[in-house]
């Protein structure tokens, strides 16, 4: 196929629509289910990106949860334990390396992957299909699906759901373009792959990079590299745990990302665990739930009654004395930025949600006193000399 009519644009009022290939060639995309809309490429096409260029730096499978043409989360295969299984709602599922791979992912984040468009390095398996057949998403990309796990996606949003397969060898043009309010941009395809190479230049004190910071660092550099800019990723264990993306101040990020990682943190505190939930709440609610539980606005919503739909018995509230000793047992996290910390006050809110780990671009007129800071807290810091801005 050469072309692909949309429904609509962006916007329902954006008509008429359509992808297709500049050069009269076939698209690399087949739909195998479904309708996509313009914005469900947008986002199949840049996750799909990151999660084969995940799959290429680790060698293990990826997955990434998209909206709105940023990654929700990212991560690449590891094992799930009971906790954190109960952590993202699979008690009792078994899962293959891919299927904790977007397990990871999309529960990075829970409230900003409701309804996302997934990603995936790899034939999706049957269970990877599971686990996406009791989430709320809009769609799927991966280079192939097995029989039974295409089925089950199948049944998903009333037989509607999206599901596309993408050629796992096309290569795009180096030259691309794209049309602003009627004029042409051009440049090379960010096409630079992200290696350990990256994190040669250590100008902190502290110079121990672990395989797993490594592995987490690279994690955070190419998820930037599919972010909007300004952008700033906190990573663990293999997995984004906090993405601030499209912001205009670096601090701005840096704190956003940093209070999506605490809030993943919190959820695995025996209080959020422990939440006595009626048997039959949905999961979205209990994910939007726990979100307010862990905040100071909680003991107003107890107040209005409003937990009797939701628990078997009034919860006591997390306090804000418990969260904060709770996110302070939260250590070894990695954090990349996709440009240059322009000061210190950064690297002070990334110390407060627990990382060792820094990479950055460097070349700031205040870069020592980003060092500075930096060494206060004994981090290892890489200048990595790259910058990855997204638009």
């Amino acid at each position: 196929m050469k072309e692909l009519k949309l429904k609509y644009g962006c916007n329902p009022n954006q008509l008429p629509a359509r992808i297709y290939m500049k050069d009269g060639a076939e698209l690399p995309v087949t739909v195998l289910n479904g309708r996509p809309g313009y914005i469900n490429f947008l986002d199949a096409l840049n996750s799909w990106q990151l999660v084969k260029e995940l799959k290429e730096a680790t060698g293990l499978p990826a997955a990434a949860s998209f909206k709105h043409v940023s990654p929700a989360g990212a991560a690449v295969a590891s094992p799930l334990d009971d906790k954190m299984k109960k952590v993202y709602h699979l008690e009792g599922y078994e899962l293959s390396p891919l299927a904790s791979a977007y397990a990871r992912a999309r529960g990075a984040d829970r409230m900003s992957s409701f309804g996302d468009f997934t990603a995936l390095s790899d034939v999706c398996d049957v269970a990877t299909a599971k686990v996406l057949q009791h989430e709320v998403s809009d769609g799927v990309i991966a280079p192939g699906y097995e029989p039974e796990a295409l089925e089950i996606l199948k049944t998903k949003k009333k037989g509607n759901y999206n599901v596309i397969q993408i050629d796992p060898d096309y290569v795009p043009a180096l030259m691309e373009t794209k049309e602003v309010f009627g004029v042409t941009f051009e440049q090379r395809r960010n096409q630079d792959p992200i290696t350990e190479d990256c994190l040669n230049n250590i100008p902190t004190n502290n110079k121990t990079l672990t395989p797993e910071a490594k592995r987490d660092l690279l994690i955070a550099l190419i998820t930037l590299k599919y972010t909007q800019s300004n952008s700033v990723c906190y990573v663990k264990d293999g997995q984004t745990i906090g993405v601030g993306a499209g912001q205009q101040s670096r601090v701005h990020c840096t704190r956003l990302a940093g209070d999506k990682a605490d809030k993943w943190w919190l959820r695995q505190s025996p209080q959020a665990l422990n939440l006595p939930f009626k048997p039959d709440t949905p999961k979205p609610v209990r994910d939007n739930t726990i979100d307010v539980y862990l905040s100071d606005d909680y003991e107003d919503v107890l107040a209005d009654g409003i937990w009797q739909t939701l628990f078997m018995e009034k919860p006591e509230p997390m306090t804000r004395e418990e969260r904060k000793a709770w996110i302070a047992k939260n250590t070894n996290v990695a954090l990349g930025s996709d440009a240059f910390f322009p000061f210190g006050d950064n690297i002070e809110r990334a110390h407060r949600s627990g990382v060792v780990y820094v990479a950055q671009a460097g070349g700031s007129i205040r870069d020592d006193q980003v060092i500075a800071t930096a060494n206060k807290y004994k981090m290892v810091m890489c200048m990595t000399g790259r910058r990855l801005f997204h638009h």
